[in-house]
């Protein structure tokens, strides 16, 4: 782990304002972008660093999380980047809450309701008015609280036009509507909540599984595979869904998000009730 940049230390007095005294510990370095994890003896938050190119990336989701209710954040510049400080989400991922269902060990019943939250959380988010753009598995976190979303780089408020070019974050959870206006444009792609509600079905797939929900070997999709030619796949439906159903009831909803067309797809109200009535 690398030591934290000297010339971002206003994100360090930020820190300490509102913990005390500072531990400090590297949670993650790549592609320009740094997240540490800071305790005090009065509570413990997160720091983020971003330079080069995902410094106004940083930027954006710093703008993000001050217009979300009930998210709080302090944002400054340095030297070559962006740096903002908000409160540690503190509990498991919902891929941590399944790992019990993907070893066999049972744990269906908590990884059910841990669905349920993340869709509601997610129906929240687009009741507020607002696309997240990047659901992953480890992108929602169960807290005391209920569910908080991270991540928010790639979320824009309904009505608003992006003002940079999307190309994609996780290609294995993008909507093949969303991969289709990524190739053909115009650019910028405005991401939507529908494109939402397939990479949250795609989540929870992979939460059950452990892979992603399209099979690439049949595809004749070999590991190593371009980028651009996995996105030209998904975009003309090229690639069908795995056929390994650990959880039938379950992914047999997911499914039908999965395969539906943009126009007839869920919402993430609607889908909430889906999971619900799935039997553990």
């Amino acid at each position: 782990m690398g030591e934290f940049p000297s010339e971002a230390r206003a994100a360090l007095r930020a820190a300490e304002a509102a913990c005390g005294a500072l531990e400090l510990e590297e949670v993650s370095d790549r592609r320009g972008s740094a997240v540490w994890k800071a305790s005090g003896p009065r509570g413990v938050v997160s720091i983020k660093l971003g330079t080069g190119e995902a410094a106004e990336v940083t930027a954006r989701e710093a703008s993000v999380l001050d217009q979300l209710p009930g998210y709080t954040v302090t944002v400054g510049r340095f030297d070559g980047g962006v740096w903002f400080v908000t409160p540690w989400l503190t509990g498991p991922s919902t891929w941590d809450v399944f790992r019990p269902v993907r070893t066999g060990e049972g744990g269906r019943v908590e990884a059910l309701a841990a669905a349920v939250d993340l869709c509601r959380a997610v129906t929240d988010l687009h009741e507020a008015g607002w696309v997240h753009g990047d659901l992953q598995p480890q992108h929602g976190i169960h807290t005391e609280q209920g569910v908080r979303l991270m991540d928010f780089a790639w979320s824009r408020r309904l009505g608003i036009t992006p003002g940079s070019t999307f190309d994609g974050t996780m290609i294995h959870l993008t909507a093949p509507e969303l991969a289709a206006r990524i190739i053909n444009g115009p650019q910028p792609v405005e991401t939507t909540q529908s494109a939402d509600v397939y990479a949250l079905a795609g989540t929870l797939w992979t939460c059950v599984t452990g892979t992603w929900p399209l099979d690439y070997e049949t595809a004749g999709l070999a590991k190593g595979t371009p980028l651009d030619a996995l996105r030209k796949a998904i975009a003309h439906r090229a690639v069908p869904l795995t056929t390994r159903l650990p959880w039938p009831s379950l992914q047999a909803r997911l499914r039908h998000v999965l395969l539906a067309a943009p126009d007839h797809r869920p919402s993430a109200a609607e889908l909430t009730m889906l999971v619900k009535a799935a039997d553990a």
